[in-house]
């Protein structure tokens, strides 16, 4: 898998690119995710991932992670359309640093558990997965808890 990630110069700091991909990795191992796949990841401020709630979603406030699947949109694609280069893209997912150290605080665990959770869920939605209907948000939430207890058998 192709994994791009973009970190704030002010949390480069705080977190490491390589953690960021094992944890991918592991998803895409979890969910069968094909090699031939790739996605972006952005860790950004409250500021800009306000911006980008704003223009997408029409929420005027910062969140804790959005999700951009390409998925959607090549499910609607003609069936004749090939992607250039063979690889599967998934699309991106963006997390608010300063949102994802509020909420550690909040649920009173490690930052770096927090960023986890947003990861996870960020790449799920990318897959496919939601939380629009009870029935749906429980199926998210039971492959968020089965990963994660995967990232702590293997001491991630």
């Amino acid at each position: 898998m192709e994994i791009n990630i973009q970190i704030g110069k002010e949390y480069k700091n705080e977190i490491k690119t390589a953690w960021l991909k094992n944890i991918i990795r592991l998803v895409q191992k979890a969910e069968n995710v094909s090699a031939k796949s790739e996605m972006g990841l952005v860790i950004t401020g409250d500021e800009e991932i306000h911006k980008l709630n704003l223009k997408y979603l029409d929420e005027d406030r910062p969140t804790d992670v959005l999700s951009f699947p390409m998925n959607e949109q090549l499910a609607t694609a003609p069936a004749f359309v090939k992607v250039p280069d063979g690889k599967l893209h998934l699309g991106d997912i963006v997390i608010s640093y300063p949102q994802a150290i509020k909420q550690a605080d909040e649920h009173r665990h490690p930052v770096k558990r927090e960023v986890e959770i947003l990861l996870i869920h960020g790449i799920l939605h990318l897959l496919g997965y939601d939380h629009d209907v009870p029935r749906r948000k429980s199926v998210m939430r039971n492959r968020e808890t089965a990963i994660l207890k995967m990232i702590e058998e293997q001491g991630l």
